[in-house]
């Protein structure tokens, strides 16, 4: 089995956030007081340096600091965090480099602070534009907020990216179509629209608010899709809608199944190398991280991913793209040959979930709706059980922190 070396990117996680929504099931933890921004950055730089080895020689091509709420951190620590990351491993040039931001932290100095850092393109977690929505998922921002942070961050920022929820309480299709028309008006260049789902561990999953059934959330999705397609954005990945171009690099890289070094408290990494690939999770409790990081011993777990489990955990990923999946990607990330996956592609294939031809493998229309259907259909015998599959729009998809 050989496995090609695929573009590297770099996560870095930032736990802290204002406080802690019900519905969320990431790594976060609410600030209490002042954050240690300095020691955090501190140890981020360590466990960056101390894990170059398996890396040496390759440049990053992204760059994501995702949270929790990154923009609880100064200006200046995210750019003694930046400078830090330059200074130890190659950064492509052109690299993206994205930070997550929350309309409750929003100051039009800071956003340029950071832009004046390197950030290149904003994610901000807007959610709706609905003041009672807000509230019902416990946002802390209001939508005037969320208004003055998206045009703020649209005149700073060359690519912006405004987080949507939908199916939230008492919502209506005509409302999530209404954020969306809104977050376009204000000059967006890409849309991510999850799902709001009831996760394990949370506070609305002990105690479920009132939702919209599925057939009103599918309608809901429809209704997203139709007014992004109208104004001209591109559905590219299931919860993904971009302008020609400004595609999100970072997570592109995540669903074609390349590499990222993961960074932060709880952050996840996968890394390949010549004849296998290894997953790897850092501490989770920010103070524990902080001083196993500066010891270089932040990893937490590490293991080699299993050949058996090498084809679900590549189409986990690709079959999230709308136009799914090159069979020569699959063989040169996975180091397999397609017929690994023949079984449970023919039957995909039988039901309508996939299309596919002497190069691609690509979801229907009806496998993009009926998605974890399809997935589960890959999952390896021996872990079935044991396995489940997130929601397919729900936003804990991406392999961030979880």
């Amino acid at each position: 089995m050989a496995i090609e070396q695929p573009p590297l990117s770099l996560y870095v996680h930032i736990p802290w956030c204002l406080s802690k929504c019900p519905y969320c099931d990431f790594n976060s933890h609410e600030a209490r007081g002042d954050v240690p921004e300095a020691a955090y950055v501190d140890a981020l730089l360590c466990d960056l340096e101390s894990s170059l080895p398996s890396v040496w020689g390759r440049r990053l091509g992204t760059i994501f600091i995702g949270g929790g709420t990154p923009s609880l951190f100064t200006a200046e620590a995210i750019d003694r965090l930046l400078t830090g990351i330059r200074t130890r491993i190659t950064v492509d040039p052109s690299a993206e480099v994205t930070m997550e931001a929350n309309p409750g932290t929003f100051e039009m100095e800071r956003f340029r602070a950071y832009r004046a850092a390197g950030v290149n393109r904003l994610s901000v977690g807007v959610q709706s534009f609905d003041d009672r929505a807000l509230a019902a998922i416990g946002r802390v921002h209001g939508a005037d907020e969320a208004r003055r942070a998206l045009e703020a961050a649209c005149a700073i920022f060359p690519r912006v990216n405004a987080d949507l929820m939908y199916a939230l309480p008492d919502q209506t299709g005509e409302r999530a179509a209404a954020d969306v028309r809104e977050a376009i008006a204000l000059g967006v260049t890409h849309v991510s629209a999850y799902h709001l789902t009831l996760e394990p561990d949370t506070h609305f999953h002990r105690f479920p608010p009132r939702l919209p059934d599925e057939d009103a959330a599918a309608d809901m999705q429809e209704a997203i899709e139709n007014v992004l397609a109208a104004a001209g954005f591109e559905h590219y990945e299931t919860s993904a809608f971009a302008r020609p171009g400004e595609r999100a690099r970072h997570n592109l890289n995540y669903w074609t199944f390349g590499d990222y070094r993961g960074i932060g408290a709880g952050a996840h990494g996968k890394i390949s190398l010549r004849d296998r690939i290894v997953r790897e999770r850092r501490a989770r409790k920010p103070q524990t991280y902080m001083q196993l990081a500066a010891a270089g011993r932040a990893i937490d777990e590490s293991h080699t991913v299993s050949e058996a489990d090498l084809p679900f955990e590549f189409i986990l990923n690709a079959l999230r793209l709308i136009d799914g999946f090159e069979i020569a990607l699959f063989q040169r990330r996975t180091g397999l040959a397609l017929a690994a996956v023949e079984q449970p592609l023919a039957a995909a294939e039988a039901r309508g979930l996939v299309e596919r031809d002497h190069a691609t493998v690509r979801p229907t229309a009806k496998g993009q709706r009926f998605l974890n259907d399809l997935l589960a259909l890959f999952l390896p015998a021996s872990s079935a059980p044991r396995r489940t599959i997130a929601i397919s729009t729900s936003r804990t998809d991406t392999p961030r922190n979880a």
